[in-house]
This record gives C-alpha cells, sequence and structure tokens, in this order.
C-alpha cells in the first residue's frame, strides 16, 4: 500500500491506540493537518491558544490516562515553543511524542523562513529525537518513537518531519509495531531481605516511579507488613491514600515536618522510584547520616546520582516489591510507631486565619470527589495544594515537579479533563503563574470545558517574596507585582464565569452553583506575607528545619 508521509503519520497514531492529539498548524505542517482534516472520525485534534499549551496539555492528558501524549507544531517558532514542555515531561518521566514540521529536505541547513535546529535544541531535554530524512524510514522511526517513550523510564521523544517527507510516498505497512519490553529481572534480593529484618526504624521514601509501574498496592502492602511510615516525593504524591495512617506526607523542603523528621530518625531507607531532588534531601551528608539506604529504581542512571545508596536495586518497582514481598515476613515495632504518632502531632498546628491558604484549599476539597483531577501552577500555591489537598487516587495530580514550570497548570488542566471525559476538573494557581498562560483560558472556553481556577492572588511572586523575606534581608526586588489585573472581568471577558471573594461562605456559595458547560475562575485575595512552613533552609537539614513565622 502506497502513502505520502502525513498519511504514514496519521496510520502509525492509530495503530499506536491514539485518539487526541494537541497542537497547533503553521507552514510547515500543512500535509499533516490536511491529511488529518479526513481523520476526524478516528484522532481528535485540540488547538491551543500557544504550542507551550498544547505541549503541557498533551502531558496532563498522559500523566491522567496512563497513556501516551502526542503534540504537533510548525518548524520555527512552533518547535520553540515546545520546548518548555518538552523539558517539563522528561523531568517528570512523562511519555510524549512531539511531531514537528520543518523546511522541505532540500532547504534544510540554508537559514530557511522558519527553520531551526529542534534537534539540537532538544538533545539535552529529551530521551530521544530523529529527522525523518526520507519517507521511507518515517514508519519505522515512529515505531521507534512510541517504543523508546515507554520503555523504561519513560519520556518525550521528538520527531521532526521536513515538509517534502510529509509528501514524498512509500510503501507502508511493512513493520509491525514493535512490542513494549518485557520488565527488567529482577536481581537477588539477599541483602536487601536481611536490611529490613535487621532495622528498627524502617522509612519509605517513595517517588513518581511507584505510580508509573502501578505499584502503588505493593507499596501499601510493604508498609503496613514493615509498620513502616511512608514519606513521599512531589511526584509521589498519589501513591497512598491522604488518610492512611501511615501517610506522612510530602517530604523535603517544604514537606511534612513528620516526613522530614522520621527519615532523620530512621535506621533504613527504603527509596522506591526517586531521584533523591535537592529540594528533597537538603544537606545530603546530613541526610543519609545514620541510616542505611535501599534504592530501587528502574533508571539506572540514577542510583547513586544524587545520594549514595548502601544496596542498588535496578528494575521496576512493581517487580521488585513483589518478589521483595514473598521474602518478608510482617515485623511489629511498637516503638517506632510510638514516635511517629508523636511526630505527626505537630503538623496538626492550627491554621493561620480563616481565610487562609489551607483553608481555601480545604473548602474546594469538599466539593471534589476522590476522582477529581487537581493540577497546580508552580510556587506557593503547588507546596499548599501538596501539605493540604487530601489525595485519595492516584493519576489525579498534575504539577510541574522537575522543572518548576510557571504556566505549566492551564494547559495540563485542559488534557487532565479531556483524559477524564470532561469531568469537572480543579487548577490550583496563582496571580502570578496564571499570568505565563492565561490564553489558554480561550481554549477551555472554546471546548465548554469545566475547569474551577482557584487564584490564590497575593498580587506578588509569592516563593520568591518569601525568600527574599527570609535570606535576603526583606530586600523585595521585583516581586510586588502591582498589576491592576481584574481576574474576573477577564475571565468573563474570555467567555468565561469570573468571581471575586474574600470569605469562606462566598467560596462555598459559588462551588455550590459553579456552571458545568465553562470554566470559573475564582480570585481569592489573601495576604501576601503568607509563608510556606515547614520550610528547611537551602542546603540544611531537619535540625535546621523553620515550623513558625
Amino acid at each position: 500500500m502506497k502513502l505520502n508521509g502525513a498519511q504514514i503519520v496519521i496510520e502509525q497514531l492509530c495503530a499506536h491506540g491514539v485518539t487526541t492529539v494537541f497542537g497547533y498548524p503553521g507552514g510547515a505542517v500543512l500535509p499533516l493537518y490536511d491529511e488529518l482534516s479526513k481523520n476526524t472520525h478516528r484522532i481528535t485534534h485540540i488547538i491551543t491558544a500557544h504550542e507551550q499549551g498544547a505541549a503541557h496539555a498533551a502531558d496532563g492528558y498522559a500523566r491522567t490516562s496512563g497513556k501516551t501524549g502526542v503534540v504537533f507544531a510548525t518548524s520555527g517558532p512552533g518547535a520553540t515553543n515546545l520546548v518548555t514542555g518538552i523539558a517539563n515531561a522528561y523531568l517528570d518521566s512523562v511519555p510524549m511524542v512531539a511531531i514537528t514540521g520543518n523546511v522541505a529536505v532540500p532547504l534544510l541547513g540554508k537559514d530557511s523562513f522558519q527553520e531551526v535546529d529542534i534537534l539540537g535544541i532538544t538533545q539535552p531535554i529529551i530521551k530521544h529525537n530523529f529527522v525523518a530524512r526520507d519517507v521511507g524510514e518515517l514508519e519505522y522511526i515512529l515505531n521507534e518513537a512510541f517504543y523508546i517513550a515507554n520503555s523504561g523510564r519513560r519520556g518525550p521523544v521528538l520527531v521532526d518531519i521536513p515538509k517534502s517527507v510529509q509528501t514524498d510516498e512509500c510503501e507502508y505497512g511493512d513493520l509491525p509495531s514493535k512490542k513494549m519490553p518485557e520488565h527488567l529481572p529482577v536481581p537477588s534480593l539477599e541483602q536487601a531481605v536481611n536490611a529490613i529484618k535487621g532495622c528498627k526504624k524502617p522509612y519509605i521514601y517513595a517517588g513518581g516511579g511507584v505510580l508509573a509501574s502501578d505499584a502503588q498496592a505493593e507499596l501499601m502492602e510493604l508498609s503496613k507488613r514493615l509498620c513502616a511510615p511512608v514519606g513521599l516525593s512531589m511526584m509521589g504524591m498519589t501513591a497512598i491514600p491522604h488518610d492512611y495512617e501511615l501517610n506522612l506526607g510530602m517530604c523535603g523542603m517544604h514537606g511534612k515536618y513528620a516526613a522530614t523528621a522520621a527519615q532523620s530518625e530512621c535506621d533504613l531507607m527504603i527509596a522506591l522510584g526517586v531521584r533523591f531532588s535537592d529540594r528533597a534531601t537538603g544537606n545530603i551528608e546530613l541526610y543519609r547520616q545514620g541510616c542505611s539506604i535501599i534504592h530501587i529504581d528502574i533508571d539506572l542512571a540514577e542510583i547513586g546520582k544524587n545520594v549514595s545508596s548502601d544496596i542498588n536495586i535496578n528494575g521496576d518497582v512493581k517487580d521488585v516489591l513483589r518478589k521483595l514481598l514473598t521474602l518478608l515476613e510482617p515485623i511489629k515495632n511498637e516503638k517506632w510507631l510510638t514516635r511517629i504518632e508523636e511526630l505527626k502531632q505537630v503538623d496538626k498546628a492550627p491554621q493561620s486565619g480563616d481565610f487562609s491558604p489551607q483553608s481555601i484549599i480545604e473548602t474546594v476539597s469538599c466539593f471534589c470527589d476522590d476522582d477529581t483531577v487537581i493540577a497546580t501552577d508552580v510556587g506557593q500555591h503547588q507546596m499548599w495544594v501538596m501539605q493540604y489537598y487530601p489525595f485519595k487516587k492516584p493519576r489525579v495530580l498534575l504539577t510541574s515537579g522537575g522543572l518548576g514550570a510557571m504556566g505549566y497548570g492551564l494547559g495540563a488542566a485542559i488534557g487532565g479533563c479531556l483524559a477524564k471525559d470532561r469531568r469537572r476538573t480543579v487548577l490550583f494557581t496563582s496571580d502570578g503563574s496564571l499570568g505565563m498562560n492565561l490564553n489558554e483560558i480561550a481554549t477551555a472556553v472554546s471546548l465548554e470545558l469545566p475547569l474551577v481556577i482557584i487564584i490564590l492572588n497575593n498580587g506578588v511572586l509569592g516563593m520568591v517574596r518569601q525568600w527574599q523575606g527570609m535570606f535576603f534581608g526583606a530586600r523585595y526586588s521585583q516581586t510586588t507585582l502591582n498589576r491592576k489585573t481584574n481576574f474576573a472581568a477577564l475571565a468573563d471577558a474570555f467567555g468565561a464565569k469570573g468571581y471575586w471573594v474574600n470569605s469562606i461562605s462566598q467560596l462555598r456559595s459559588i462551588l455550590e452553583n459553579l456552571p458545568t458547560s465553562c470554566p470559573a475562575v475564582i480570585d481569592c485575595k489573601i495576604d501576601m506575607d503568607e509563608k510556606v512552613l515547614p520550610m528547611i533552609p537551602p542546603g540544611g537539614s531537619a535540625k535546621n528545619i523553620i515550623l513558625r513565622r
């Protein structure tokens, strides 16, 4: 069967189960979009307001659905606008295939209109990238792209397709879709078993690798069997239910006190699918002082990269835990559990006011069910969500962990909402973050999505201001925004519903009467000096934790 390159792209997407793609058309992808118009019965295309929003939407779609996110962009500025979204997916291990157009093959390297070397630009922030210079290799390349995006530690792959390759023809259908790899073999676990049996104060540090391998049940069973508390990385936040008695919450710089203190007192840390980010560890020497570490990760490059572990296990977290559980008998340690309960009491301190970030987040949560997708942007509000939102199920949190990209949340919320069949989705954001990509409100309105956008509006760049106040002598340089933006009126101008609130009673009233066929933007005014606490100062440890203003 003879097909042109654009047709091959469509057939390959369908062969890999893709039903939704995000993107923005342009000159270098006109053949691809022409073919897309003939296949609307098979693939739904979502046009966003900006390519960065499309990349974040594909990311949110992938995290929520467990499928591969797909995004299209034209050459030049279209391709470069994807870079932040690709980097975000790379650092958070999100499977994505980005397909970009480029100038015709004879024009490559000649500074043609809207030509950039997108392969060179993305090389450090991507699992792999390809350029298809001949239509005959396109089928193979696309097979490889989906295979790489989903094998081992997942991540983004870019395929650059010159315009001439989209129109050239070749025989199609000779290659079967590449099968996903079998799980890595589980190495000997004898050392790990002996270490666990000999410890008195076990602690589990669980990250995004638990969710990627669907190992939530195994994590819970390991915790119960060892009477081991669980501290979570930001990417692991939904790995166990909020109300599980041994869930201590997020650990690290802005984590819960109990999670950080228990880690500092444990004699054995079992690290599952984590990369030991500097925001999680602080001072590395003090972080690992007094405890042995078992590190289990599918990515061999992560083992020993940031923290030297005593026992290294390279494998899929779910497979390793299943094997490990067959070798472990239940362990009781009432003294350690009593200590954990003491540490948890510190996190029960009263909130700072009636209309505080905590009360706003907890009020919104009362109007959400366990399956509601919660997206965040980046900054203080992101940390408050990690501290106060009661997550009960996996794959319902969309947040930028490794890259920390302000402006991520709205695009991701759109993708997450579509992945959940347009169910109500909540975005917690701030005036600073929303200002980055608020143009995507137009996308949400056009799609009639029931998004609820909660702005924790303090009029400043809150996290940077907090650091300036605590570590730079309260010299607030360029963090007080002084913007006159009326977000409620702006929402109405976009075609959404806008609200301004300054009390919990007002917030409840609005949440009880939300629109179902358009986004709602709720602007919540909060104190500019609200802090995210606890906090471990940069380079500090649990000994330096700041609990109160």
